[in-house]
């Protein structure tokens, strides 16, 4: 009895056993399996970071340069300016010679009414003011902020040395296009006589909210100056159609009165013709010849239904004209 007691306990032992073992073995490969997908993760968030470098490498890049700041600048405007609804060559046109000879060419040249342009620049850099707002250190802020505001000042010298409104004087200015309205509120709370100096020099700083306010000012007057030039056409157009009526009406004047020349002609000419016939009658009673000359046709009504019907002279065909008693066709010049 001893011994079957002993056996189960044994037994149950060493099931208890493997049930541990196997229990253990699966949260070991849990274990594992978790850790190659925190692994995975970590390095997913590596190559995310590693791309993002890139793309503040890239940024940083474009920043550095004039042509850079250029194109991220105008490709801004443009977009900017389509979701405002301006058409490209209606309503502004990009890198437009203003001058000429090459001296003076914004990135974008607003159009509005009396042939009038608007340039705006995008080449501010926004590189300092980048640093600013990634950094948590107040001083190392204020610094970048001061550097920003000398680039601005720096870049709207350069432009009021260019004397664009000599070109495009819409505004008698230059309109400083910034891509970031913070950038914008960050240079005049840092040096609050920017504003001041900017517009001595008459440059006018603004990003993508101000920009949008002139670009809906400039789609207003281009659209009316199409309302007006439309006008214009549609009084040219019906001042040549009066023209051509008045034309129209003297030509049928013109004609009737030469058709009523020909028919008091057409008359003298008949009765000329009746008088001969009848001068002609005794000569032929004394000559014995059978019948006599034969009667003119003096038939108003033919006359009277030529014109009725448009068909007097060489237009009244045959069939124009109606016949007479003896069922033969009278002539239309009677």
């Amino acid at each position: 009895m001893t011994s079957v007691v002993i056996t189960t306990a044994a037994v149950v032992v060493a099931l208890a056993l493997a049930g541990a073992l196997v229990l253990f073995w699966r949260l070991y490969q849990d274990s594992v399996r978790r850790a190659d997908a925190a692994l995975a993760a970590v390095e997913a968030e590596r190559a995310r970071g590693r791309e993002q470098q890139a793309a503040l490498r890239r940024y940083e890049v474009a920043f550095a340069s004039a042509s850079g700041r250029g194109e991220l600048g105008e490709q801004v405007l443009v977009e900017t300016a389509k979701a405002l609804g301006l058409r490209e060559g209606l309503h502004f046109a990009v890198q437009t010679d203003v001058a000429g000879g090459g001296a003076a060419r914004p990135d974008l040249v607003l159009f509005v009414s009396g042939g009038r342009q608007v340039p705006v620049d995008a080449k501010t850099s926004l590189a300092t003011w980048a640093e600013a707002v990634e950094t948590d250190d107040p001083a190392e802020r204020a610094d970048a902020l001061r550097v920003h505001v000398r680039n601005v000042r720096a870049r709207a010298a350069e432009l009021a040395g260019r004397g664009y409104q000599r070109w495009a004087d819409a505004i008698y200015g230059a309109i400083m296009f910034v891509p970031s309205d913070a950038a914008v509120v960050a240079a005049l709370d840092t040096d609050p006589t920017l504003l001041g100096w900017l517009l001595d020099r008459r440059v006018f700083l603004c990003g993508p909210t101000g920009f949008a306010v002139v670009a809906s000012a400039a789609l207003f007057a281009a659209t009316e100056r199409t309302l007006a030039d439309d006008v214009d056409r549609v009084r040219g157009q019906a001042a040549r159609a009066h023209r051509s009526a008045n034309a129209a009406v003297e030509a049928v004047n013109v004609s009737s009165t030469h058709l009523q020349r020909f028919l008091a002609a057409r008359r003298k000419e008949l009765d000329a013709l009746e008088g001969f016939r009848t001068a002609v009658q005794p000569l032929t009673d004394a000559a014995g010849l059978p019948g006599g000359v034969a009667a003119v046709r003096r038939e108003d009504e033919v006359t009277t239904y030529g014109v009725a019907n448009g068909v007097i002279g060489a237009e009244a065909g045959p069939d124009a004209l109606p016949e007479n008693g003896s069922g033969t066709l009278r002539d239309s010049a009677g």
